[in-house]
């Protein structure tokens, strides 16, 4: 009798765990962000993706357009092409954008400073406008430059039409590229973030008729409730209906998470919060030597110096979860055999393999911590005469 009874107690329990009742439930589409079209969970400094459902669809983008916008501006300054102080005459075709738009009226000036404010605050159309003309010399020309950056970071889902994200047929992306432009504004651009998380601002509007101040409020209403956002972009036309990148900082952990297709604009925050809640409790990320530290010498050849220091080339991120957050990072150093100088300072001279408790979970490259110099004849002479002496 308590051997059937055993029997019948273990046959129920099996029963359970493949309903799923013991199970552990892992999040899906019905569980995270159920009424998102698509959505996808990043991490930013690792790039690896921790949740995704139907990422790679392509759907209309709306507003977050402007995240590849941003990114284009910030690019142009750095390679000196233009300034934050500088003017941008605002045209006919960019004032009568239509849409969210800051009201600024045909041969308006306005600086780059103030004008990407607009675009990160108050979602501007025709801010973002003006500043792709004043870059490109034409939105159209300025949407090559944009699906070009797009394939350069793998957006292989994405055709930009415009700037500004107004719904035009054919203007697409997807959830996966939407995370791979915001990564790439915030890891090459950080400072983005203290604009993008201003609550509230103004500009000043200098017309023929004199001036007067504008406010700008921001569309992403996550800043004033979610702990440790940093961005980035919201996004509506009635085609895309309500879509946000969120991003957000917590114990060094930076995560992406893109909401395409919501319902509404309400839920939209609270499904990317959702997603940034599930992978701040789920994860930790282990990082790597800092780039440039020196981790090792190796013998060059020829050189004015026997060894080389060795550095990193870059700063690896490892995202773990966080029932395993004890594990070991270690790594190994593999240069190039035949190292012979000259090398130049950060010429790449080997690899980093990285390892979590002995399984490899990366790599990255090593570089020359400084130049080493060709050695003279008279440098070479005595180790000339040691091989020469050696084979003899």
């Amino acid at each position: 009798m308590k051997k059937r009874r055993a029997c019948s107690i273990f046959f129920l329990i099996m029963i359970l765990v493949c309903t799923g009742v013991y199970a552990k439930e892992e999040p899906n589409s019905q569980t995270m962000a159920a009424t998102a079209r698509s959505y996808i969970l990043m991490e930013q400094s690792s790039g690896q993706v921790l949740l995704e459902h139907n990422s790679q669809e392509a759907l209309p983008p709306a507003s977050i357009t402007k995240v590849m916008t941003l990114l284009l501006i910030n690019e142009a300054i750095d390679a000196g092409k233009i300034s934050w102080d500088d003017q941008v005459t605002i045209s006919e075709h960019a004032a009568h954008m239509g849409g969210s738009q800051v009201f600024m009226e045909p041969g308006e000036t306005q600086t780059v400073r103030d004008l990407v404010k607009c675009i990160c605050i108050a979602s501007a159309n025709d801010a973002a406008v003006a500043m792709s003309e004043y870059i490109a010399g034409s939105e159209e020309q300025f949407v090559e430059l944009m699906n070009k950056r797009a394939k350069e970071l793998g957006m292989d889902h994405t055709e930009f039409k415009n700037a500004c994200g107004l719904h035009v047929e054919g203007h697409v992306s997807c959830a996966k590229d939407i995370a791979l432009m915001s990564r790439a504004l915030l890891e090459e651009h950080p400072e983005m973030s203290k604009i993008c998380t201003t609550w509230m601002d103004t500009i000043t509007h200098r017309t023929r008729r004199g001036e007067s101040e504008f406010g700008l409020s921001n569309t992403n209403k996550m800043i004033k409730w979610y702990n440790g956002l940093t961005g980035l972009k919201t996004g509506y036309t009635p085609q895309a209906k309500h879509c946000v990148s969120a991003t957000a900082t917590r114990d060094q952990m930076g995560l992406i998470a893109v909401i395409m297709g919501a319902a509404d604009g309400k839920i939209r925050f609270q499904e990317a919060a959702q997603l940034l809640d599930y992978g701040f409790a789920n994860y930790k990320v282990k990082v790597g030597p800092q780039i440039g530290t020196i981790i090792g010498q190796h013998p060059i050849k020829k050189g004015t110096q026997k060894q080389i220091d060795v550095a990193t080339g870059e700063t690896k991120s490892f995202v773990v979860p966080k029932s395993s957050a004890g594990s070991e990072l270690t790594y190994e150093m593999q240069c190039n055999e035949a190292l012979v100088a000259p090398i130049a300072k950060g010429e790449t001279v080997g690899r980093i393999v990285y390892y979590l408790d002995g399984n490899e979970v990366g790599e990255g490259t090593l570089v020359s911590a400084s130049d080493v110099k060709k050695a003279t004849l008279k440098q070479m002479v005595p180790y000339m005469a040691k091989r020469f002496f050696k084979m003899a």
